[in-house]
């Protein structure tokens, strides 16, 4: 059981402070609500008794969300090339609602796009996972919106820099023709 003031991820939505617990007639049927306050002034109706089903947990420590900006920082896992495959198992992944798994999107996918672009679906899903990833960590950094996006967004572009800018100069077209041996001369020609 939560209680007001708690700081909980709601998986799939987002990580938002129980802003009251309210007994709610729906249908005919009473049934205690947490009323979630979610960034951007959004609220949400969590019914009390489902909480723990659909996955609702309290939101990270500081040490977790160090964890999670380390998974930022790393190369990108394996995927499958096919997108439609690829797609359910990151949907998978979100619906977990773990911070991990959700970063782990978050990477991939932001590499994916800078590599070769994304279908609109994942694109989609791209900044769902990025808005959960960041609606929890500004909760567990005690930072702002605009400060979490902005140290996520250069953990990713500093981790594809140093994995995939090396990666992208021995797989270019002209490197299959006129092999680069990484000094800038080569002795072939």
């Amino acid at each position: 059981m939560f209680n007001v003031g708690d700081k909980i991820v709601y998986p799939m939505h987002g990580a938002g402070t129980i802003d009251s617990i309210e007994e709610k007639d729906i249908l005919g049927e009473k049934q205690s609500y947490y009323i979630l306050k979610m960034p951007g002034e959004v609220k949400v109706m969590i019914p009390t008794a489902k909480a723990e089903e659909v996955g609702v947990r309290n939101i990270i420590d500081k040490e977790s969300a160090d964890k999670v900006f380390g998974i930022l920082e790393k190369d990108e896992t394996e995927m499958d090339k096919n997108w439609n495959k690829r797609y359910r198992d990151n949907m998978d992944k979100m619906k977990s609602g773990n911070i991990y798994e959700i970063a782990d999107i978050v990477r991939n996918l932001s590499f994916k796009q800078k590599e070769k672009g994304l279908s609109t679906g994942e694109k989609k899903m791209l900044n769902n996972a990025k808005q959960i990833l960041v609606s929890e960590l500004v909760l567990a950094e005690h930072a702002t919106q605009d400060e979490v996006e902005q140290l996520v967004e250069n953990k990713i572009n500093t981790s594809f820099m140093m994995f995939k800018s090396e990666e992208n100069i021995q797989e270019s077209v002209v490197n299959k023709f006129i092999p680069y041996d990484g000094t800038g001369t080569s002795d072939n020609i």
